[in-house]
């Protein structure tokens, strides 16, 4: 039998996490390989031992970790800061892998159960990982919660008392029909029952906005499927299964196995499944799906075009979004964002601005209660946390520019009224930063930011177009950190991106960096489509979502390695550090 020793890996916010590692017992493998477990809700990693020794892969490194607020990892139990937060654990932990136990990203497989299976697949969504497959096990999309109203309930109820806990409802005869798991469970002291509304109203959140969008995930996906589940539902699971983006998928439904599938009592021929697809994808690897084309064909296109071709004159969609524009017409006198918005566009440079600001103005206590409302939609606070991220990993890029002992020679080619940059440099001054614009007013505008702030002496704003691969490529002095922020997500054409950020590639100094913004997923597209305009024109703010592999793909393809990431809670915007390399 394999013997796991006990570890700890830190978290991005200084929490140590355990986690168990059974090394391969023979090394049959050169490059090594490894398979990641992630537990159940209520559970741990040690719940999962038993499969160091059923799986036959002798030559695979095993690993399992205990969540937050789970076994032998600190927390409340059942608790986290967030769902976000627990996903981008799970990044960490991976990143944690490569660098401690010297395993590629690519050697990985990522086997997750229930609660960490939908962990994994935001992850998966949010972070774009290059593992080499996923195997999930009854993902727990939707839990039955059997309480009518229980979901409105419980937003309801957090809302009036902050974050509180619920007890499991499921007895361990109800996860499995194997005895000896059953007496264990029981008798199990690092098992507990509760979870926070916080971990749960999140996973219910994740899972929604995961299965809509499944389309963005292609690693190769198996699914494995209870046929006898009382914990969870299967519509879900089978309706991500049949969007996924996947060229390599299968989902097997296990009749009248109960919610604990990987622990059930005839699992011997579930877990031969898992090892017959993990030996094919190493065996026979598939090539990336290509995604540099996804402008012109695929999901992402088609959702843009069908929310730019206009509905039926009076169709009932038809007069409610006339109603919606009429509604903001009406409360422009009233609010002085929505009035900006209305004037400049409300992708402009100004708005945007306005938004960072986040100081709510109006005519009187209504106008200005209507401005904070304003302010509050999700899409701007996504915006104001992009802000924050792209603060850290420039600051980040500065640091690791310093320590090289190397000039830190920044370009922000689209820097709008360049407030969100000139708050991060505030504190961490570089030698020289050069900020571009399109916009005359922008470039006047955040001039005038740049003396407010007393950095005339090292900055400079300038007129000019991000999508001109000559003009960046003659950039002077030549930038170690260029940063590209809420650009590329105003353009459909991958042309003008792939331009863009081929000029980057030429101007940045070698191994300089890259700062770089995404926008994988939005909850509000047909309402903007739809109600508001753009600063081009006037025109519908019609926006294409570029999943985070299409995104990385084209940073990729200008000849950058992808460092870190950065995602806001709700999925909506990510920011990213990339390295020129040569």
């Amino acid at each position: 039998m394999r013997q796991a020793q006990s570890l700890h890996f830190c978290t991005h916010d200084g929490v140590q996490l355990h986690y168990r590692h059974w090394p391969a017992t023979r090394n049959e493998h050169q490059p090594r390989r490894a398979l990641v477990m992630f537990h159940r809700g209520h559970e741990h990693g040690g719940r999962l031992a038993h499969l160091a020794d059923e799986l036959d892969l002798p030559g695979y490194d095993l690993f399992a970790w205990d969540a937050r607020g789970h076994g032998l990892s600190p927390g409340a139990r059942g608790d986290s800061p967030s769902f976000a937060t627990s996903v981008r654990d799970v990044q960490t932990f991976i990143e944690h892998l490569q660098a401690r136990h010297g395993i590629a990203e690519t050697d990985m497989v990522v086997l997750a159960q229930s609660v960490g299976a939908v962990l994994v697949a935001t992850w998966a969504h949010d972070y774009a990982p290059k593992v080499r497959c996923l195997v999930l096990a009854s993902p727990a999309f939707k839990v039955k919660l059997y309480v009518p109203f229980a979901r409105p309930g419980l937003k309801l109820l957090k809302a009036m008392r902050g974050n509180f806990f619920v007890n499991s409802y499921v007895k361990p005869r109800l996860l499995t029909h194997d005895p000896e798991r059953i007496a264990s469970y029981t008798a199990d002291p690092l098992i507990s029952r509760p979870i926070s509304a916080n971990v749960l109203l999140g996973l219910y959140e994740a899972a929604d906005r995961v299965v809509a969008d499944a389309q963005a995930i292609q690693l190769p996906v198996q699914l494995l499927v209870s046929g006898a589940d009382f914990v969870v539902e299967r519509g879900p699971q089978v309706r991500f299964f049949e969007r996924l983006g996947s060229v390599r998928k299968e989902m097997h439904v296990l009749p009248g196995f109960f919610h604990d599938t990987l622990g059930e009592r005839d699992r011997a021929h579930a877990l031969a499944r898992i090892e017959r697809f993990i030996g094919q994808c190493f065996d026979a690897p598939l090539p990336p799906l290509s995604q540099l084309d996804a402008d012109r064909v695929g999901a992402s296109c088609a959702e843009a075009e069908s929310l730019a071709a206009p509905l039926p004159r009076h169709s009932l969609g038809a007069l409610y979004w006339r109603g919606y524009r009429a509604g903001l017409r009406l409360v422009r006198g009233l609010s002085e964002g929505v009035a900006l918005g209305l004037d400049s566009g409300f992708d402009s440079g100004s708005t945007l601005d306005y938004v960072y600001r986040d100081q709510a103005r109006g005519k009187g206590r209504l106008g200005r209660l209507i401005d904070r409302n304003y302010l509050d939609a999700i899409g701007w606070r996504g915006i104001r946390q992009r802000k924050l991220h792209v603060e850290e990993l420039l600051r980040l890029a500065i640091a690791a520019l310093r320590e090289q002992g190397r000039a830190v020679h920044i370009v922000d080619i689209a820097a709008g009224h360049g407030r969100y940059i000139l708050d991060a440099l505030q504190t961490h001054l570089p030698d020289s930063i050069l900020l571009r614009d399109y916009s005359e007013l922008n470039v006047r505008q955040g001039t005038a930011l740049i003396e407010e702030k007393g950095l005339g002496e090292i900055a400079r704003f300038v007129q000019g177009d991000a999508f001109d691969r000559q003009s960046l490529a003659s950039l002077d002095p030549r930038p170690s950190l260029a940063v590209v922020s809420g650009l590329y997500e105003l353009f459909t054409s991958n042309t003008l991106v792939g331009n863009s950020l081929a000029g980057l590639a030429d101007a940045i100094e070698d191994d300089g960096y890259l700062v770089y913004t995404g926008q994988p997923w939005h909850p509000q597209l047909e309402m903007i489509a739809r109600a508001l305009t753009s600063h081009r024109g006037g025109d519908a703010w019609v926006m294409r979502r570029r999943s985070q592999v299409e995104m990385d793909q084209l940073v990729e393809a200008a000849g950058f390695r992808k460092i870190t990431q950065r995602i806001d809670p709700w999925g909506i915007f990510s920011v990213s550090l990339a390295q020129r390399v040569r």
